[in-house]
């Protein structure tokens, strides 16, 4: 079962959560949070809050199959782009040029992704997001978690487009035509804003709930002012904003932004997941987990949401990396192609030489044994036939002496109470010891074992009364052989079949 780590990489603590996948359903594993000590510097104190914090959650396992993390939404500049439908097939040369004149740094020293909007737009056109960062930010924050944990990011997503992994499993966020995403920090706060369950606005504000009450003010202009950007290019206002985060645990905070914003906010709900794992104080304080179990879950989707590992960021076991290195794949298979044809010809060839010598094998035998040589198994059988033919007794008679115990069973009848004392077979030569009622029942028996074809010569020996009984024993003696089993009789030439022999004959033999 795969398990996928999701860090959530703030200002003044870092947050992890743990997804493990089953059959039917996801499971929280883990959660686990530490705080960022500055001691050695700022980079160091959050690599060692890292490492920290992904022991606590993976054990000695460490992290999972799959890590996820964000780089910082201040870091990345966030574009809404409109190009033509016919640009779809080529849309990332198409928006190198669109984003150029409109990044304040080099692109040729940044990475972009996209994402494409399903919302209506004018006829002809596409609606899309895209996110450009430095690619020494992305590269920082991959070496970050790999220097803390010995393993790479798969994916890095975009401040708070992170969030969007959420839609999915919360209810409203899917629901509800518009709703904001807040993930309140210490020093920083996420704002994302879904339509129909997809992102369209995303910003990161530089204010959180560290500095309260004094940053309460802040703190509601800076995401009012988010909403109203959002809604200047052409958004809908959200019906109602959530909550997540650290900040969401602080007093008072739904009815002060509620108030703020004249919207009604709510803290945001546990997702559809199996949380059983979790202790009660975690599942108590899941909120504050919200983006890290968002990047969790962006590995369960696989592709789907913004994801700066591209270009020379690329993560080697992507598809990507897979396309780039189709030529290297080509040669290998048609590497195995040739091997797999050149065992098969060896294999045929050992194959051919082993029956040549089986055949040689074959011949030398028949010759020695029956004085002809059989290169094959049809002709083998044939001698075999032929020498069976010229012996006086079948090694494998037609009728044997299970035979005869069935036959002397069909020849009592049910009413007939039958007691066998003795039954001895002789070389075809059968004597049968028995008690019946009376000796009209022997004889009964005795003319039923008459009309059998392979029994021959079926005598009444004798009768006599059993002692102390008005029952009588009886001794039959007769020979067993099948029509099949008698040999034609040899004649002389010219010399008519007799009677007899052309009697067995017709009979068949083997």
């Amino acid at each position: 079962m795969p398990t996928w780590l999701g860090i959530d990489i703030g200002s003044a603590s870092v947050k992890v959560a743990l997804i493990r996948s089953t059959y039917r359903k996801l499971a929280v594993t883990r959660v686990a949070t530490a705080d960022i000590v500055s001691t050695d510097g700022v980079v160091a104190a959050v690599r060692a809050a890292v490492a920290e914090v992904v022991g606590v959650a993976g054990g000695h396992s460490g992290g999972g199959d799959a890590v996820a993390v964000a780089v910082d939404g201040r870091r990345v500049a966030v574009h809404n782009v409109r190009l033509p439908a016919a640009a779809s097939k080529q849309l990332a040369e198409v928006l190198s040029f669109e984003l150029e004149a409109q990044v304040p740094f080099d692109l040729d020293g940044s990475v972009f992704d996209w994402i494409v909007l399903d919302r209506e737009v004018d006829s002809g056109e596409l609606s899309l997001i895209a996110a450009v960062a430095r690619v020494e930010d992305v590269r920082s924050r991959i070496d970050l978690v790999r220097e803390a944990i010995n393993m790479e990011p798969e994916r890095v997503a975009v401040g708070a487009f992170a969030l969007a992994a959420l839609a999915d499993y919360v209810g409203p966020f899917s629901e509800l035509s518009s709703v904001a995403i807040i993930d309140l920090g210490a020093n920083a706060s996420d704002v994302l804003i879904l339509e129909r369950g997809e992102p369209v606005f995303a910003r990161t504000v530089s204010t959180g709930t560290g500095g309260l009450p004094e940053a309460a003010g802040p703190l509601a202009r800076d995401i009012t002012l988010s909403v109203a950007a959002h809604r200047a290019q052409g958004g809908t206002a959200p019906e109602h904003v959530y909550l997540c985060g650290g900040g969401a645990f602080a007093s008072g905070a739904e009815s002060f932004l509620s108030g703020a914003l004249n919207l009604p906010v709510h803290v945001m709900p546990a997702p559809s997941l199996d949380l059983t794992s979790l202790g009660p104080n975690e599942v108590a304080g899941f909120l504050r987990y919200g983006k890290a179990v968002a990047l969790a879950l962006s590995l369960a989707g696989r592709g789907s949401g913004l994801n700066l590992r591209r270009g020379p960021l690329v993560f080697e076991r992507g598809f990507a990396w897979v396309r780039e290195r189709i030529p290297v794949l080509a040669g290998l298979l048609s590497v195995i192609a040739v091997s797999f044809m050149f065992s098969a010809w060896a294999r045929f060839h050992v194959v051919s030489a082993e029956r040549r010598s089986l055949e040689g094998a074959l011949a030398s035998v028949t010759q020695e044994v029956l004085g002809s040589r059989a290169s094959t198994a049809g002709d083998a059988q044939e001698l075999l036939a032929k020498e069976a033919a010229l012996t006086d007794e079948d090694p494998m008679p037609h009728a044997d002496a299970f035979d005869i115990m069935v036959r002397l069973s069909d020849a009592v009848p049910p009413s007939m109470k039958h007691d066998i004392e003795e039954l001895s077979v002789q070389k075809g030569h059968i004597l049968v010891r028995g008690v019946v009622g009376s000796i009209p029942d022997a004889q009964s028996i005795q003319a039923t074992l008459a009309e059998d074809r392979c029994l021959s010569d079926v005598k009444l020996k004798s009768t006599t009364q059993a002692v102390g009984s008005d029952r009588q024993k009886y001794l039959l003696e007769f020979e067993l052989k099948c029509p099949e089993d008698v040999k034609p009789a040899s004649k002389k030439k010219g010399e008519p079949a007799s009677a007899g022999s052309a009697l067995t004959s017709s009979s068949g033999g083997k």
